[in-house]
């Protein structure tokens, strides 16, 4: 099923083998296979979120050899096709890209929400933090202070980008529909505050990846407008989850993009982690069905 997958896709942090299992039995969510000769050649994700009203595409893949073949274009019509005679009541599209759209993208649909996405890597055997004392200042939440915080209307309308809640590149909106939807993704919450926080942040479980055997890789979303805050959550993070793990550690952290440059330096200068990539902005972007088109 993942023969689309090539191992270089995403520079090699593909997560699909990591994934691919788990959507297929995941409640909501429809998975899309092309073939050709018996040979699967494409591949794309749909997930039924906000109380069954959007559809989130996810996990496009096509195989490398056909790209550019107009498979991409069947596929994608198809699956469209599929959502609006078997799922009536969805009437949104909402998909994430880590490029600029085109202006004929724009043109399509409508842009809710942006961050950047700069890429870090560490070894685990070497990594130690510095500055510890700003991370003792955070707050681990359980899933029910989450929840509860992810729905308050400081989070939502101070905090999160576009009202959005963004994990991993899955965007949701923050409504009592779609919690069942982050408890499954096992996340760690953690905040710089209990009350009125100025940044909350959320982090997946690592998971491996191709780009070497030891290599796991994991996202933190930060969303927040405070640097110094922002900076303690990021340790925070790393410091909750490194202490487990052994290995090539990659992650890749999400940021406002007016957040970027000072957390970049912040890293540089104190937190003893080493760039992987260059930042890119993840844009999160929506349509009316009925009018949805390939991009």
């Amino acid at each position: 099923m993942l023969a689309c997958c090539c191992q270089d896709d995403y520079s090699g942090l593909d997560y699909m083998a990591a994934t691919f299992h788990r959507w297929l039995q995941e409640p909501g969510r429809l998975v899309f296979i092309a073939k050709m000769n018996s040979r699967v050649v494409a591949l794309e994700s749909a997930l039924l979120v906000d109380g069954g009203h959007t559809v989130v595409f996810q996990g496009f893949r096509v195989a490398p050899d056909l790209r550019g073949s107009g498979i991409a274009g069947g596929l994608q019509e198809h699956v469209t096709n599929y959502i609006r005679r078997h799922y009536p009541e969805v009437s949104v599209v909402r998909r994430s890209r880590g490029d600029q759209p085109s202006a004929e993208s724009l043109a399509k649909y409508r842009l809710i929400a942006k961050e950047v996405g700069p890429r870090r890597q560490t070894l685990g055997s070497t990594f130690t933090l510095q500055h510890k004392d700003l991370a003792f200042r955070c707050l681990i939440l359980t899933q029910p202070q989450a929840e509860t915080l992810i729905l308050s209307n400081h989070v939502v309308y101070d905090l999160l980008p576009g009202k959005t809640i963004i994990n991993n590149w899955e965007p949701l909106k923050p409504m009592e529909a779609n919690l069942e939807v982050l408890r499954r993704r096992g996340l760690t919450w953690i905040v710089d505050h209990e009350v009125d926080p100025s940044v909350v942040s959320l982090s997946t479980p690592p998971y491996a990846v191709p780009y070497r055997h030891d290599a796991l890789h994991f996202n933190i979303n930060i969303f927040g407008h405070s640097l110094i805050s922002v900076c303690t959550v990021f340790l925070a993070q790393l410091e909750a989850l490194l202490p487990s793990l052994r290995g090539y550690l990659i992650v890749y952290t999400h940021v406002d993009p007016q957040i970027w440059p000072g957390l970049r330096q912040f890293c540089q200068n104190k937190a003893n982690v080493s760039f992987f990539k260059a930042y890119c902005e993840d844009v999160v972007l929506e349509s009316d069905l009925r009018c949805t088109s390939a991009l």
